[in-house]
């Protein structure tokens, strides 16, 4: 076990020997362990090597220029300049709720940037500015479209955060596949199977083998196959791409360029980097926000009061899972699998970095 500081610090040191500012480092490491604590170890300490040989192939920028290249009172462009995501994202969000304090409301779109963790980080970061966050992504290739075997869009994920008066803040932040791309790596790193309608093989079989992205495979659209809604999946996860990269400027789809080392970069761009869209709005542009969060506390206790079915414990409000985990990982510690803790010891040892407490 390890405290969630101690994590925190070290990949801090990571990101500093990789010749990032003590700033970004910071910022990096906040996701990083953001992941871990809400039990989303797939965007945790495991990415960390990807980071790593991403920094060795030269294909990351440690010391960029994030910069606004377009904008009007309420919306804004902004270039990450190949950074790490979580650099980019940050200072993306930052604008969004600097806009929705003189606008009412803030979207910004993203080009030039790279993954960039959980995006559920991004939108709760409005919730201190009694705000509503919104935050999506597109991603590397490897989501097949309905009907198709060819890997074309990423898990592309949404976040929305929104805040309630004594109740915790209703938190929704899911992918627009039944998994993550991480979360497949883990079940590998377990030696475990993924359930079926989460991936398929190269010619477009039910596979569980959560290694068959290496094999030509695909990863699948929420819904599975077509009678289960996928098609609805591909929706979701193409408005995702067209808002994060075709507004932006970014590349969109099967350009999109891949977020590990041992993938190639596409010679075809069709825009500039990975894209991100965030929004802010200011709750008191719409009615008080006491008055709001009054009926967030509402609307949670009606849910909650909602007759569970049988051999459930009734309804979950988005955010709580995650909050829970929050709380007990601060007090326990965060556990590691050991694959992933030998690969995070190789990194250590190329750093000259001590790793373990």
């Amino acid at each position: 076990m390890y405290s969630h500081q101690y994590l925190k610090d070290f990949t801090a040191s990571v990101f500093k020997k990789m010749g990032c500012s003590p700033d970004h480092a910071q910022i990096i490491a906040d996701v990083f362990i953001a992941a871990e604590l809400r039990g989303l170890p797939s965007h945790g300490m495991i990415r960390l090597k990807d980071y790593f040989q991403l920094w060795k192939a030269n294909r990351i920028n440690v010391n960029p220029n994030v910069k606004i290249i377009h904008e009007s009172p309420s919306t804004a462009v902004v270039d990450g300049d190949n950074a790490i995501g979580m650099v980019s994202a940050h200072r993306s969000m930052q604008v969004a709720i600097e806009k929705a304090r003189q606008a009412g409301t803030g979207w910004v779109a993203t080009q030039n940037s790279n993954h960039y963790g959980i995006a559920g980080y991004y939108s709760m970061m409005a919730l201190e500015h009694d705000m509503i966050g919104i935050c999506v992504t597109n991603a590397n290739p490897l989501v097949a479209p309905t009907f198709s075997t060819q890997r074309m869009l990423g898990t592309n994920p949404l976040a929305v955060a929104i805040p309630a008066g004594k109740y915790p803040a209703f938190v929704a932040d899911f992918a627009t596949t039944p998994i993550a791309r991480g979360k497949l790596a883990v079940l590998e790193k377990k030696g475990e199977k993924s359930p079926l309608g989460y991936v398929q093989d190269k010619d477009g079989k039910p596979s569980d083998d959560p290694s068959i992205l290496s094999k030509g495979g695909s990863m699948l659209t929420l819904g599975g196959d077509y009678e289960h809604g996928s098609h609805k999946g591909f929706c979701m996860a193409s408005i995702i791409d067209i808002f994060s990269s075709v507004l932006s400027g970014a590349n969109f789809g099967p350009f999109v360029p891949p977020s590990v080392a041992y993938l190639p970069v596409l010679e075809e761009k069709v825009g500039v980097g990975t894209g991100h869209f965030f929004g802010a709005m200011r709750i008191d542009a719409f009615q008080p926000a006491d008055a709001f969060k009054a009926k967030m506390d509402k609307w949670i206790e009606t849910f909650k009061n909602a007759k569970p079915a049988v051999g459930t414990n009734g309804v979950i409000i988005p955010g709580e899972p995650e909050r829970k985990k929050e709380e007990e990982l601060k007090v326990k510690g965060i556990s590691i699998v050991p694959a992933i803790e030998k690969d995070v010891q190789e990194i250590a040892d190329y750093f000259g970095l001590k790793f373990g407490e």
